[in-house]
């Protein structure tokens, strides 16, 4: 197996690849080219190893007789559950190119969400770094040298004094402690965070931070809609649809909400009825909404109508988010200079009152 075979094996399918191959791939049906043929051509035309790799698989058992549905179950790490149970309720009612231009959108919508959450992140983590870049400098290089020039005064240290001489003093001493210390530490809450319960209390936990809660509940809420009301549209029972969002969230506090309420609609129970339960993470407009869908039977444009406003309101708010943060990190920034500097300049005062 040369390079490129291994990386066409063991790479992942991008959002943007998926969205290449259903953009196509619905233009070619529609326009009467047979599957397999519309497949080796996205095959050849894509430049992604893992995409072509996967295409000429497919393309090769459905020449055999194999659906296009059964053909992608392999695949299922890359294209998700919801991708392939829902081609294959577009295969079983005729109706695939409405199918993959559902898929299509449902995959761009998430995918441009994604990007809004990440270029909003990108400033407030570069500050965050910067931060704790200068805070270990000024620990490390800075600390020391000032705190050494009190050790000599025969005047009495204010508290603040005393306590700044000896975080320079321990981080001097024990700097070499101090760094694999913290690489410890941040690995074993990284392995924490990754076992279902330290996860679950994880996610939970973001669920009550001001700020970030509200961002988390409306992502959630925005995928949750957008694909529910993508899988109803296909004749996907709701039992069924809500395992698969459940299986699609990313919040655990979320799939666990959805994965009891799929249960609960199994006995008879009404979806807006189960949600009330989660009142925390479902606000009522959601539920007063779902109730509507479910007495008037269209549940699944009520979804679209929810999806395209927590689209916005995520949108409006990742916005807002440099001027929301920027004054909290100036509050910290300046907390911690006054600190140190009343710690500096008390003891030089005494020592001049002194004299």
């Amino acid at each position: 197996m040369n390079f490129n075979d291994f990386l066409a094996r063991h790479q992942k399918v991008s959002a943007t690849a998926k969205i290449f191959m259903l953009q196509n791939l619905s233009v070619m049906i529609k326009a009467g080219v047979p599957l397999a043929d519309a497949l080796s051509t996205l095959a050849e035309q894509t430049t992604k190893r893992r995409l072509k790799f996967i295409l000429t698989e497919v393309i090769g058992k459905i020449k055999q007789g194999t659906n296009f549905s059964d053909s992608l179950r392999p695949y299922e790490k890359d294209f998700g559950e919801m991708f392939i149970n829902m081609v294959a309720a577009g295969e079983a009612s005729g109706q695939l190119e409405e199918v993959l231009n559902q898929l299509y959108q449902q995959i761009k919508k998430d995918y441009g969400l994604k990007l809004k959450v990440r270029n909003a992140m990108i400033y407030p983590c570069i500050i965050l770094t910067v931060m704790i870049g200068i805070s270990f400098f000024a620990l490390f290089f800075i600390l020391p040298n000032i705190t050494a020039m009190f050790k000599d005064l025969d005047v009495e240290l204010p508290l603040a004094t005393r306590i700044l001489i000896f975080i320079g003093e321990f981080a001097k001493n024990y700097a070499l402690f101090i760094v694999p210390s913290l690489i410890i530490i941040i690995a074993l809450l990284i392995k924490i965070i990754s076992s279902p319960w330290g996860k679950y209390f994880w996610h939970r936990l973001l669920l009550k931070i001001p700020i970030l809660s509200g961002i988390i509940k409306q992502i959630n809420i925005a995928v949750f809609a957008r694909s529910v009301s993508s899988l109803i549209k296909t004749d996907i029972p709701i039992v069924e649809t809500l395992k698969i969002t459940s299986r699609v969230l990313g919040n655990t506090v979320y799939k666990k909400a959805l994965a009891e309420a799929a249960e609960k609609v199994k006995k008879g129970d009404k979806l807006a009825v189960i949600f009330k339960q989660y009142n925390k993470i479902f606000p009522p407009i959601i539920i007063q909404m779902i109730a509507v869908g479910e007495e008037t039977g269209a549940l699944e444009e009520i979804m679209d109508q929810v999806s395209d406003f927590y689209d916005e309101e995520v949108s409006q708010t990742l916005s807002n988010l440099p001027s929301i943060i920027e004054p909290i990190l100036m509050l910290i920034i300046g907390a911690g200079v006054a600190v140190i500097a009343i710690a500096v300049m008390t003891p030089m005062y005494s020592l001049i009152d002194k004299f």
